[in-house]
């Protein structure tokens, strides 16, 4: 993905960068100022367009009931083994020790991932579904307390609903979201999942302190920005 995003910023005759950390990292690759433009970030315009949309949630949402939604992604290639049942047999832990908390896992096709779920994640209160669409997905989202996951794009799109991120990696492509104290990296060991999933759970304050961090990732508004420059380029 990373070579590819490089690859086309080099033929691009324009480029939309999300925020001004992101034209300067295009900067320091050597593109060409004149054709970067700070538009904000298309993530907001797709997740208000999904919002307008009915989702087909409703028997999730009467499974859960009143209790609180842990969403969990799983299905990065390196996490695959060890590290990815240690992550599972935390988030079972996790619904042990929180009798009001469940967890929706949309589970990823690939077969390995699949028969590591259905091994580790066998609990009332965990439900294993077949990936959802766009709408659905989101939906879920905006009906969370907190997000899991090994995903990228799904760091950004949580920001933009003010849920917190646990991200289930040592590293991410995103340090921006670590630095607004709106993601938290919590690697794959099984203890620092549940210590922190927990800590974030019980306390309101920390909670709050990451639901309402700052907006890293852009604002709202860049696919009308981006029409407006294309069309005046096209003149």
């Amino acid at each position: 993905e990373e070579f590819n995003r490089h690859a086309i910023s080099i033929i691009s005759l324009l480029n939309f960068a999300p925020t001004e950390v992101a034209m300067n990292n295009l900067l320091r690759e050597n593109v060409n100022k004149s054709t970067i433009y700070v538009t904000g970030n298309t993530v907001f315009d797709a997740l208000e367009f999904t919002s307008t949309i009915p989702s087909n949630n409703k028997e999730l949402y009467e499974w859960l009931g009143n209790d609180r939604l842990v969403l969990l992604t799983a299905h990065r290639r390196e996490n695959i083994g060890l590290d990815m049942e240690n992550m599972f047999e935390a988030i079972k832990e996790i619904v042990v020790s929180n009798k009001n908390v469940k967890v929706i896992y949309p589970v990823h096709l690939n077969p390995a991932v699949r028969s590591l779920a259905r091994k580790h994640l066998l609990h009332e209160r965990i439900k294993l579904v077949e990936p959802l669409n766009v709408v659905d997905f989101h939906d879920l989202m905006r009906r969370s307390y907190v997000i899991l996951t090994d995903s990228g794009g799904i760091q950004e799109e949580a920001c933009a609903l003010r849920k917190p991120v646990l991200v289930m990696r040592g590293t991410t492509e995103r340090p921006e979201g670590i630095t607004a104290n709106v993601l938290k990296l919590v690697g794959t060991k099984k203890e620092d999942i549940v210590g922190f999933t927990n800590k974030l759970i019980n306390n309101p304050s920390l909670y709050q302190s990451m639901a309402n961090g700052s907006m890293p990732f852009g604002l709202p508004g860049a696919s009308k920005k981006i029409i407006e420059i294309i069309k005046s380029d096209l003149k």
